[in-house]
């Protein structure tokens, strides 16, 4: 109950979005500009490339398929702008070495960042101790130079405490950044959700001893949602804390709201 308790008043706290040129601009630079469509074409990713940089600055990152990621790794290549590529997306159930694959497959074609999918129905079915290896592997696959992010699909978890769980067995077993949803199931990213993961985060970072991530993904679509999350972290984790290196949003109409208002 305390544990409810805590993230219900981190929620509660949220105050009312006021949008100016600042937030904007801040929102923006979280983006990982994401296209992870079965109707992806060469010519759609394109067009959702010319939006990653402009008056605002630049995202984060773009998100994308194995296949775009040359594309988008000679894109912006010299830029800030990180390559990710995804793996075991988006059931979460390939098998391990088909997963290493993927990602030796990614990593190869340029990306910088992996992003993926828990094992999480196996985790619900009390496979912890695979899904801790599962994670550790993926891990050590990227090498210190790759961030993992790790999705725990938390529509799919459901109790808080279940993915505080999942959340602190990602980190402890080599996840760089713990991340909601993959935005393929019913229910994306909930503020309940991200509060819990950003509890463990702030827990768990001192016994890590290095900069651990959290990423937003999953129907964040608005301007206010999106700056929601960015104050629920801004709260649990302190004010400093959220810089595109430790926090993300994974989107793709979120950023044609930000820059219609530009």
């Amino acid at each position: 109950m305390q544990w409810t308790e805590a993230i219900d008043a981190h929620v509660r706290a949220l105050s009312p979005v006021k949008t100016d040129m600042a937030l904007l601009r801040r929102i923006y630079s979280l983006i990982d500009l994401t296209s992870l469509n079965d109707n992806d074409t060469e010519s759609s990713i394109a067009e959702m490339c010319e939006k990653a940089q402009s008056s605002l600055g630049h995202v984060a990152g773009v998100c994308v398929f194995q296949s775009f990621i040359p594309m988008i790794a000679a894109n912006f290549s010299g830029s800030q702008i990180k390559t990710v590529g995804v793996a075991n997306f988006p059931e979460g159930e390939n098998s391990l070495e088909n997963v290493l694959a993927e990602i030796s497959q990614n990593l190869q074609a340029g990306a910088q960042e992996i992003d993926v999918v828990f094992p999480y129905q196996r985790y619900l079915a009390g496979e912890q101790q695979y899904a801790h290896q599962f994670v550790n592997v993926c891990k050590s696959a990227c090498g210190d130079n790759v961030k993992l992010k790790v999705i725990l699909e938390t529509g799919a978890l459901q109790d808080p405490a279940i993915i505080a769980d999942a959340a602190y067995e990602a980190l402890a077993a080599g996840a760089d950044f713990i991340k909601t949803s993959t935005g393929k199931i019913s229910e994306g990213a909930t503020l309940e959700a991200a509060a819990a993961m950003l509890m463990v985060i702030k827990h768990t970072e001192p016994q890590i001893k290095h900069r651990l991530g959290f990423k937003a993904s999953g129907g964040i679509r608005t301007i206010e949602q999106a700056a929601q999350y960015v104050e629920l972290a801004d709260r649990i984790m302190g004010g400093n804390w959220v810089t595109p290196a430790t926090f993300r949003i994974g989107a793709s109409k979120l950023v044609d709201e930000i820059l219609s208002g530009v």
